[in-house]
C-alpha cells in the first residue's frame, strides 16, 4: 500500500511541475501576443482595440437624444450615451405599429409605459426600469430607506463597445436592446391551462428575419421600430385569414425613448368622487388609512394670459386627422372634437383643442409621438369600433402623446364574420377578448356597443319604412359620440357607466332639455341607442356634446382655479349633484355576479332603466314581426334578415341583463362623511323593484313563448353561402341553442354565489328580498305556467339547465349554506311536482296524464335528476 501511494504522488509531482511549466508558457504567449492569460486582449496593447471614431467609420449617423449609427451593409445598430446622459431618467413608451389581432396587436395599441435609466457599472451599461408606484416624502427620515424591497428591473447590461476620446461618450451595441424582447414583451406567455393549439400563438423569434423597419431621431426622443419576426414550422393554430401563414408572422412595434420633460407642471391627486386614468402611487411614509397619491394623467395647458377668466393656452391639444380618414367623415369627426372646447371655456381655456387635416403628402406618419392623430382603418378581424389611449410621465401624470384608432366596421352593417348563430351579437367574450387583447383589465369597447345599435337602428327603420334621413341622423350622431367619447379617454377620463340615468323616461325624447345639457350626464357611458317606441315621436339618438359630468370634470383636471386646494374641495363636494353621478368599469355590472350597482350598467337609458328596458323589448317584439316583410328583396340573399334577427334577439338580452340586475342589488353613495347632499353608502334596491325586476323577466324572457318565432320567419333565416364556410358545422339557424345562451347568460348573474350571499348579507342594512324568497320565486317563474299543460321545447331546455343549477349549489363549494338550503328545498319542491305527489299539483291535476309524450318524458328526466339528491 506505502509503495503504491509512493508511485502515486511521484506520479502527481510530476504532473504538476509540467502544468506549471505550461501555464508559464502560455502566459508568455498571452504576453507576446497582447492577450491576458484568461483569453481576453490585454491592457497594454492597444493594437486590436477600435477606437470610438473607427466603430462609427463608414456607418450611417442619426443624431438625436441617443446618437445612433447604422452598419449600412447588415442593419446592426449601436447606440451611443453621453456621460451627462448617465443616471437620468427618461421614458420608454412603445406601440404597435402592425400586428395581427389573434397574436394580441393591432395597429396603434399602446404598450408599455415606464421610467428607465441608464448607469455605467464598470465596463457595462445597464438599462433599468425604474418603479414609479411609491412615495416618500423627502422630510421624512424614512426616505433614507426608499429603495427598501423595491427592486429596480435591469433589462439589459451591454458591454461598452468603445469611449469617446474626452471621455464623455459611451458606445454599445443595441442590437440586443431592439431586436430581441429586451425592451417589450412582444409574444403573450401561454396561459397555465392553456391546450395545444387553444389560442393562436407566435413561433419563436427568428434572429436572421426579424429587422429594423425605420429609425428617427429627435432632440428630445429616439424612435426605433423593429419588425419581429416569429417562426414556427409545424403551427397547431393557424389563426385566421388575416394571418397569411402562420409559420411566418411579423409584429412591428416602435419603441420610443424619451427626454423627461422638464416644466412646471403641477400633479393634480386623484379623487374617487370622480374619474380620471392615473398613475397609481402610494405614500409609504403616510399613516392614512387611504395613503394615496395617485396622479390623474391630463395635458400640460398653460393659460397665454395668468390674469383672464378665460385665455387661450400657451400650447393648444392639438389633433391631426390621419389621411387615411374617409373624406365624407372628417366635417363630423372635426365639429365633434371640437365640442369639446364647452368643457375647457368652463375650465378657463379658450380653442384648447384643435383640429387640422394631415396632408396627403405629409413627410411624418401617424406613429410619430410628437403628433396626435385621429386613425382610421378597416381591419379584417376589427379588435374595436374606437380606441383612445394616451401615454404619460409617470412621476407627474403628465399626458405626453394620444392617438384614436376607428375601424371602419363600426358604421358598417355586418356582424363579425365567424359568430355562433347560438351566441352572435350577444357580446358574451368581448370584455375577455378585449382584455387578453390588450394585456390589461380596462379596455375601450364602446365601438362594439355602437355598431350592434347601429344595426338595430337600421333594423327597426327598415321595418317602419323610415324615411333615409332618420338613418342619415343616427349614423351622425353615433360618429359624434364615439368621437367625443374616445377623445374623452385621451384628456384622462375614464368610464362613467352611470351618466345614462341624468333624464327620466318621460323626457329622454325631450330636445328642449336634451339638446340643452345632453341625453347623459356624461359622454363616457355605454348607453343603449335611445330609440322612440312606436307612437312615440323620435328624439336624440345620442348625445352629441359633453354633458353636465364632463364640464365638471375636466373643470377638476384642468382649471388652473382649483391648484388651490380649498377651491378643488368645494369643486368636489358638488359630487352629490345627480348629474355629476360617477361610476367606471370597476363599478358596472355587465358580467354575471360583478358590481352591485344596477344604476352603473351599460346598454341602459335613464332613471328608469327596468322601464326602457322593456320598451325596448317591445320594440324588438314590433319590428320582429315586421322583419319577414321588409327584408325579403328580389336578387338578394337572406344574410340581411339573419342578421337582423340576431340583433333584434341581441337587444332583447341586453335588456333581460338590465333588468336582471336590480335583483340583488345595492344602491352606491361615495360622498364623503358630512357631504352635502350626500346619503348613506349602501341602500339595498327596494323589495317591490327586485320583485319587479322578476316578475318582468318572468313575462318577457323566460315565459313559455318569449322565444317564438314564426315558421314563416323562422324558414328564412339562412345565411349567404361562401365557397365551402359551412364546412364544420352545419348552416341551419340553432333557435334553441340560441335561446339556451341567453337563459344561461341572466341565470349565470341570478344564482351566482356572490348575488346569493349578497341577498343574505344585505338583510343586516334593509334588505327584505330573502334568497329563500327569491329561489321560490325564480322556481315558479321557470316552472309555473307549464305545469297544467305540456312543456314546449324552449321551456324543456330551461328547466333542466335551472334544475342542474340548483343541483349544482347544493354540491358545490362556492355557495353558502343559506342559498344550499334554499336550493335543496326548490329541489323538493320540483321532485313532487314532476312525481305528482304535491298537495296543491295534485288536486289541480288529479288523474291527469300528459297525452305529449315529450312532457312526460321531460318531466321524468327531472325527477330521475332530482331524486338522487333529495335522497342523499
Amino acid at each position: 500500500m506505502q509503495t503504491h501511494l509512493f508511485k502515486f504522488c511521484a506520479l502527481l509531482g510530476r504532473s504538476l511541475t509540467l502544468l506549471g511549466i505550461f501555464a508559464i508558457g502560455s502566459v508568455a504567449f498571452a504576453q507576446e501576443n497582447g492577450e491576458a492569460a484568461n483569453g481576453k486582449k490585454g491592457n497594454g496593447d492597444k493594437k486590436d482595440e477600435k477606437s470610438f471614431a473607427e466603430m462609427v467609420e463608414d456607418k450611417t449617423v442619426l443624431e438625436g437624444l441617443f446618437t445612433l449609427y447604422q452598419d449600412p451593409k447588415t442593419g446592426s445598430l449601436m447606440m451611443a450615451v453621453r456621460k451627462d446622459q448617465l443616471g437620468k431618467e427618461y421614458i420608454y413608451f412603445t406601440h404597435t405599429v402592425e400586428g395581427v389581432v389573434e397574436a394580441g396587436h393591432f395597429r396603434g395599441a399602446f404598450r408599455d409605459n415606464e421610467v428607465f435609466k441608464i448607469n455605467k457599472v464598470f465596463n457595462k451599461l445597464e438599462l433599468s426600469v425604474e418603479n414609479t408606484y411609491f412615495y416618500f416624502d423627502p422630510e421624512n427620515a424614512l426616505s433614507r430607506a426608499a429603495d427598501a424591497n423595491i427592486s429596480p428591473a435591469v433589462i439589459l447590461a451591454e458591454e461598452i463597445a468603445a469611449e469617446s476620446e474626452d471621455g464623455e461618450t459611451f458606445l454599445i451595441k443595441a442590437d440586443g436592446l431592439f431586436l430581441k424582447e429586451a425592451l417589450h414583451q412582444v409574444k403573450r406567455s401561454k396561459r397555465p391551462d392553456e391546450k395545444p393549439g387553444e389560442r393562436f400563438a407566435l413561433g419563436k423569434l427568428s434572429k436572421e428575419k426579424t429587422r429594423y423597419a425605420e429609425l428617427r431621431n429627435y432632440p428630445t426622443n429616439t424612435d426605433v421600430t423593429v419588425s419581429y419576426v416569429y417562426d414556427n414550422p409545424a403551427p397547431v393554430n393557424y389563426g385566421g385569414s388575416e394571418i397569411t401563414d402562420a409559420r411566418a408572422v411579423t409584429i412591428t412595434m416602435r419603441h420610443s425613448l424619451i427626454e423627461m420633460p422638464e416644466n412646471d407642471f403641477v400633479p393634480r391627486i386623484d379623487d374617487a368622487r370622480v374619474g380620471y386614468f392615473f398613475d397609481r402611487v402610494t405614500d409609504l411614509t403616510s399613516t392614512s388609512a387611504t395613503p394615496y397619491r395617485d396622479l390623474i394623467t391630463r395635458w400640460h395647458l398653460v393659460k397665454k394670459d395668468p390674469t383672464a377668466t378665460v385665455s387661450e393656452p400657451v400650447e393648444p391639444i392639438v389633433w391631426w386627422i390621419e389621411n387615411t380618414t374617409p373624406v365624407e367623415y372628417r366635417d363630423a369627426i372635426r365639429e365633434s372634437v371640437l365640442a369639446w372646447n364647452i368643457a375647457f371655456e368652463a375650465a378657463g381655456f379658450k380653442d384648447a383643442v384643435q383640429v387640422k387635416v394631415q396632408p396627403d403628402d405629409a413627410e411624418w406618419d401617424a406613429g410619430d409621438v410628437r403628433y396626435n392623430v385621429l386613425r382610421w382603418t378597416s381591419s379584417p378581424n376589427p379588435p374595436f369600433g374606437g380606441y383612445g389611449p394616451s401615454f404619460t410621465n409617470p412621476r407627474t401624470g403628465q399626458i405626453i402623446g394620444a392617438d384614436i384608432m376607428l375601424e371602419f366596421v363600426f358604421l358598417t352593417n355586418r356582424l363579425k364574420s365567424g359568430e355562433l348563430f347560438a351566441e352572435a351579437a350577444l357580446g358574451l367574450d368581448q370584455q375577455s377578448a378585449l382584455s387578453d387583447l390588450a394585456g390589461k383589465p380596462f379596455f375601450c369597447s364602446l365601438g362594439h356597443n355602437l355598431q350592434h345599435d347601429l344595426m338595430l337602428g337600421r333594423a327597426v327603420h327598415a321595418a317602419n319604412g323610415a324615411p333615409g334621413e332618420n338613418t342619415k341622423q343616427l349614423i351622425k350622431e353615433a360618429i359624434y359620440y364615439l368621437m367625443l367619447h374616445e377623445v374623452g379617454h385621451t384628456l384622462g377620463l375614464n368610464h362613467n357607466m352611470r351618466a345614462s340615468q341624468l333624464y327620466g323616461l318621460d323626457d329622454i325624447h325631450d330636445k328642449s332639455k336634451t339638446e340643452q345639457s345632453g341625453l347623459t350626464g356624461s359622454v363616457m357611458d355605454y348607453p343603449a341607442i335611445n330609440f322612440a317606441w312606436p307612437g312615440q315621436e323620435q328624439g336624440q339618438y345620442y348625445t352629441v356634446k359633453p354633458g353636465p359630468y364632463d364640464i365638471w370634470a375636466i373643470q377638476f383636471g384642468y382649471s388652473p382655479d382649483l391648484d388651490d386646494a380649498e377651491a378643488r374641495a368645494a369643486h368636489l363636494a358638488r359630487s352629490s349633484e345627480p348629474a355629476l353621478a360617477f361610476g367606471n368599469d370597476a363599478d358596472d355590472m355587465r358580467s354575471a355576479g360583478k358590481a352591485i350597482d344596477p344604476r352603473v350598467m351599460i346598454s341602459d337609458m335613464s332613471s328608469d332603466s327596468m322601464g326602457f328596458a322593456l320598451r325596448q323589448m317591445a320594440l324588438v317584439d314590433d319590428t320582429m314581426a315586421k322583419l319577414k316583410a321588409k327584408y325579403t328583396k328580389a336578387g338578394q340573399s337572406w344574410q340581411a334578415m339573419r342578421d337582423a334577427y340576431l340583433i333584434l334577439t341581441g337587444t332583447k338580452q341586453q335588456a333581460a341583463r338590465v333588468i336582471s340586475r336590480h335583483i340583488g342589488g345595492v344602491y352606491i353613495d361615495r360622498s364623503l362623511a358630512g357631504q352635502e347632499g350626500g346619503g348613506t353608502p349602501y341602500v339595498p334596491v327596494a323589495y317591490e323593484d327586485q320583485k319587479a325586476a322578476l316578475d318582468a323577466l318572468g313575462v318577457h324572457f323566460f315565459a313559455p313563448d318569449a322565444f317564438e318565432i314564426s315558421a314563416d320567419l323562422a324558414s328564412h333565416l339562412q345565411p349567404q353561402r361562401r365557397g365551402f364556410d359551412f364546412f364544420g358545422a352545419t348552416e341551419d339557424p340553432k333557435f334553441h341553442e340560441r335561446a339556451l345562451t341567453m337563459h344561461r347568460d341572466v341565470l349565470d348573474h341570478l344564482m351566482h354565489p356572490v348575488v346569493l350571499k349578497r341577498l343574505t348579507d344585505t338583510r343586516l342594512y334593509g334588505n327584505d328580498y330573502a334568497t329563500s324568497e327569491f329561489l321560490d320565486d325564480l322556481t315558479d317563474t321557470i316552472f309555473r305556467d307549464d305545469l297544467q299543460g305540456d312543456v314546449n321545447t324552449f321551456r324543456q331546455n330551461l328547466q333542466i339547465d335551472y334544475v342542474r343549477r340548483l343541483i349544482a349549489i347544493v354540491e358545490g363549494d362556492a355557495w353558502d349554506s343559506v342559498s344550499k338550503s334554499a336550493a335543496l328545498t326548490n329541489l323538493g319542491r320540483i321532485e313532487a311536482w314532476m312525481s305528482g305527489r304535491d298537495g296543491w299539483f295534485d288536486s289541480l291535476v288529479h288523474g291527469w296524464r300528459p297525452d305529449n309524450k315529450e312532457t312526460a318524458a321531460h318531466r321524468r328526466h327531472i325527477a330521475h335528476l332530482v331524486r338522487p339528491v333529495i335522497d342523499g
